[in-house]
């Protein structure tokens, strides 16, 4: 059975079918096996969607600056659900690389996956570091270093590699603890005169340290999303083609309702996992604070509140693989760094055109007055990363023999 499952995805090829990409078995009309690759490559296009909103409100509402965890005292309702929406993304594309790292051991060998990941964690590190990091900043050669999410993905990719040589219950238990057990680590600080303070700032301390000789923000600390990653690696088995979408679908209901449960229980009594929430006279500043998690690093309660939509999501799109909706999702997702570094580079134009002509209007910045200026901005800038993704879609199904097209 098993090595007929690995036949089975072997035969899955992707077309191109008017600008987006969908899953087609060779020789047969769409199966599960479509259902399932869109459903996590819509998943994988929602986070987009919803990283491009707040990535907008980092160019055109940087005035007006939130912390973390956005603070429900200081900041209006319609800016802190618009930044809430954007911690969805980092759990949910973490998650879906270790389940992705699972679908491709289907079709390789234990050490050609922790070849891959090695490989690819690598490039995504150097990627940051060079690529995306000039896009936020402008300058090259960088003059500092932002570590964030790509750099994140990339080390956590790179000790996947290792991990998934573990026995199943042994890195279900790891990542268990990662997610869970981490708190008891958040009262151990290094000072920048420790000599294990750089190792400690990337593992689990906010911090700046020194990356060859020039200045590095930790802004993604790295153990509880090693934990994540390892958590999408031991769910890949529901997306394995053997199981029936009925079946599948049972359990992301579990899962999703299971997180979902955890995180209304444990964040009601206020004893572990994050700051207290306050209750406040207007109930909806009450709900802010409620929902006012910690993400860098990530807490327990932050990522059951993340990954319970996560799960919710996939079952929707496993139900409506060909909705329009769902399927415009997957276009997006099917090609996500790209998307994810042309949409840098395209809002950093973009703003450096709106300074030309109207100025600093916002005193160190250029930025919109209002809120639905943001969702404004995103909605007239989708459309060109629309035609972007889907026209290297169709490259990279022409181009398949590019090895390096793959890591896109």
């Amino acid at each position: 059975m098993e090595n007929e499952g690995k036949s089975k995805l072997s035969s899955v090829y992707h077309v191109c079918i008017g600008g987006g990409e969908s899953v087609v078995e060779a020789g047969s009309s769409p199966s599960p096996a479509r259902q399932r690759l869109i459903s996590i490559d819509a998943l994988r296009g929602l986070v987009m969607v919803l990283m491009l909103v707040d990535h907008v409100r980092e160019t055109v509402f940087l005035h007006q600056q939130v912390g973390d965890p956005v603070a429900a005292d200081t900041t209006s309702p319609a800016l802190f659900f618009t930044r809430l929406l954007s911690g969805f993304c980092a759990p949910a594309f973490i998650f879906l690389a270790g389940t992705g790292a699972w679908l491709y051991g289907q079709k390789h060998s234990p050490s050609e996956v922790s070849g891959f990941l090695l490989k690819r964690g690598i490039f995504l590190i150097l990627l940051e570091l060079f690529v995306i990091g000039t896009a936020w900043t402008g300058v090259f050669p960088p003059e500092r270093f932002y570590l964030q999410v790509i750099w994140c993905i990339g080390l956590c990719m790179v000790i996947l590699a290792g991990l998934i040589h573990l026995p199943r219950l042994v890195l279900g238990g790891l990542a268990f603890f990662l997610m869970a057990g981490h708190h008891p680590f958040d009262g151990i600080h290094a000072t920048s005169d420790n000599w294990w303070h750089p190792i400690w700032a990337v593992i689990y301390q906010r911090d700046w340290i020194e990356l060859i000789g020039i200045p590095a923000r930790t802004s993604y600390p790295i153990l509880p999303w090693v934990g994540v990653i390892a958590f999408g690696y031991l769910i890949g088995p529901l997306f394995h083609s053997t199981f029936k979408v009925e079946q599948r679908s049972r359990h992301l209901i579990f899962w999703g309702i299971g997180l979902l449960v955890s995180f209304l229980l444990i964040r009601t009594i206020n004893l572990y996992g994050d700051q207290p929430w306050r209750a406040f006279s207007d109930p909806v500043q009450t709900l802010m604070s409620y929902l006012s998690l910690t993400k860098y690093p990530p807490s327990l309660l932050f990522l059951l509140f993340t990954l319970a939509p996560a799960f919710f999501a996939l079952l929707l799109f496993e139900k409506y693989p060909s909705n329009s909706l769902v399927s415009g999702l997957a276009r997006f997702g099917s090609a996500p760094l790209f998307f994810y570094i042309l949409h840098l580079y395209l809002l950093k134009l973009i703003y450096v055109i709106l300074v030309s002509i109207y100025g600093k209007n916002q005193g160190d910045y250029y930025g919109v007055d209002h809120v639905w200026g943001i969702w404004l901005w995103s909605l007239a800038i989708l459309p060109i990363l629309w035609f972007a993704t889907c026209y290297f879609a169709r490259f990279k199904q022409r181009h398949r023999d590019w090895q390096w097209l793959k890591y896109f």
